[in-house]
């Protein structure tokens, strides 16, 4: 019924606003007694083959919601109803920004696949401790693992951006399970800037620094773009054996407008921007590959991109992959994506 019915309608309006009307009846849906609960037996589904510890961490499910979808963690209630092994939110920043000027999210139909500039809009690392911590203090043994991307705000220098990235940790310290850090994005300028190989030390290097001398340290990911060479990824592997930082999540959006389906002149209208989903799919896969086989293993790796069915999941499991996450097909595909792919997985 979603991808007949629903889709087709919501297709007609403005994507961003969709994004943010789907998510309004949804909070609706949860202040009805009982729905919430119906939502979950709908959209949950268990089996003991499913269940995985990764980076010390106990996940029910290997299939995640990337970061990008509830930015703010305002919707981790509702979106936790829908079968997610886990959650991320943000790209989080210390201040809050309003993101790049709109239209900044469009639909490649012909690709089931996306376009955005967002630029990091979001309210704050500040607000957005407070709404977990909320979370945190009512969910009881619902509670979902939470995961947390931090950025630098756009107008921080490169050169100051360890401040940022340390601010954002540590105000999520005590509300989320890990961290994401997000050098990769390719809407706010001069980002990919700091996944050079010495900006890129000395970031995750304080971070981890500063995150084992808390009593309990908290996992520290990296993300990536597919959009790296293979010595880039060589530099990748060094630099998280050397900082000691968790793993590494492959791979955010790509800046790459190659085999796209949808008519040139379409995109070039889109204008700049990641794109996401199936177009990423097999870059992705090959870079997840790359880093398992030529760290043997060193490191558990998170696999986005592209990821519509249980058969795309598997792929990347195959390829080295230890989770995976879901965005782009999640809208494609509907709510019961998460439950889809897991019971595919345990065919």
């Amino acid at each position: 019924m979603y991808k007949r019915i629903l889709l087709p309608i919501l297709f007609r309006f403005d994507a961003e606003s969709v994004h943010y009307f789907a998510m309004s009846v949804l909070q609706v849906a949860h202040r009805i007694p009982g729905l919430p609960g119906l939502l979950r037996w709908l959209y949950t589904y268990r089996h003991p083959s499913l269940e995985r510890t990764v980076f010390g961490l106990h996940f029910p499910n290997p299939v995640g919601l990337a970061a990008g979808f509830d930015k703010n963690g305002e919707w981790i209630s509702e979106l936790s109803s829908l079968g997610f092994g886990f959650i991320e939110i943000g790209t989080v920043t210390p201040k809050p920004q309003p993101g790049n000027d709109k239209p900044r999210l469009f639909r490649l139909k012909a690709d089931n696949g996306l376009i955005n500039r967002m630029g990091f809009n979001n309210k704050g690392s500040g607000p957005a401790a407070g709404r977990l911590g909320h979370y945190r203090q009512n969910a009881g043994t619902s509670r979902i693992l939470i995961g947390g991307n931090i950025g630098k705000n756009k107008l921080t220098a490169n050169e100051s951006a360890i401040d940022d990235y340390l601010l954002c940790f540590r105000d999520l310290f005590n509300d989320v399970d890990y961290f994401v850090v997000n050098v990769s994005s390719p809407n706010t300028p001069g980002l990919r800037d700091l996944q050079e190989k010495g900006p890129l030390t000395a970031i995750l290097g304080r971070l981890q620094g500063e995150n084992m001398v808390k009593n309990k340290p908290k996992p520290i990911l990296l993300k990536i773009a597919p959009d790296l060479t293979d010595s880039q990824l060589d530099d990748i592997i060094e630099i998280v054996q050397e900082t000691g930082i968790a793993g590494v999540i492959a791979t955010n959006t790509t800046i790459s407008r190659e085999g796209l389906a949808t008519p040139e002149a379409a995109v070039s209208e889109m204008g700049a921007g990641g794109v996401s989903g199936k177009p990423v799919q097999v870059r992705s896969t090959e870079v997840i590959r790359y880093l398992h086989t030529k760290s043997n293993g060193a490191f558990p790796i998170i696999g986005v991109g592209g990821i519509q069915t249980a058969a795309d999941a598997q792929e990347k499991l195959d390829a080295g992959a230890s989770l995976v996450q879901v965005y782009t097909g999640f809208i494609y595909e509907g709510p019961a994506l998460a439950s889809k792919i897991c019971r595919g997985l345990v065919k």
